[in-house]
């Protein structure tokens, strides 16, 4: 069956795209959580009416990413977190503690699914994380974990 992906689907692809998938993928998945409709010939036209929109909303959103990169890239984001005398941490510093870190200290909403950490920071001390913000938009932050 081919759809019109109606929003960015991972693995599939992005949104305004027409993608020929299983049946069961479309029926079960896709079409009820409102990620595609079908392409039907009235579908397809409506699809070309509104594809400068998708593209000019594209580029927005690119600005966006451009701009938190610039405010990003200066800052060092400070986690405290408990230690023992080594200075290994007792639990571990995540992406969840790095975007909140961020949202407080320095006012920038972030998503944790945006920070990419190979592994959870288990040590005390300064580390840079890469932040995929979005396609070929990537800022490197400094993440500098400190005990209590």
């Amino acid at each position: 069956m081919e759809v019109i992906l109606l929003k960015d689907v991972k693995g599939l692809g992005k949104a305004g795209e027409v993608k020929k998938v299983s049946d069961g993928h479309a029926r079960n998945m896709l079409l009820p959580r409102k990620m595609a409709m079908e392409a039907t010939p009235a579908n397809l036209k409506q699809l070309e009416k509104r594809r400068a929109e998708i593209e000019a909303q594209r580029a927005l959103d690119k600005s966006v990413a451009e701009d938190i990169k610039k405010k990003i890239e200066g800052i060092t984001v400070v986690v405290k977190s408990k230690a023992g005398d080594n200075g290994r941490l007792f639990g571990a510093v995540t992406s969840k503690d790095i975007a909140e870190a961020l949202e407080k200290d320095h006012k920038i909403v972030l998503d944790k699914k945006k920070i990419e950490l190979s592994a959870p920071i288990k040590q005390a001390g300064l580390t840079e994380v890469e932040l995929k913000l979005f396609q070929g938009v990537v800022a490197k932050c400094k993440v500098n974990v400190t005990t209590d």
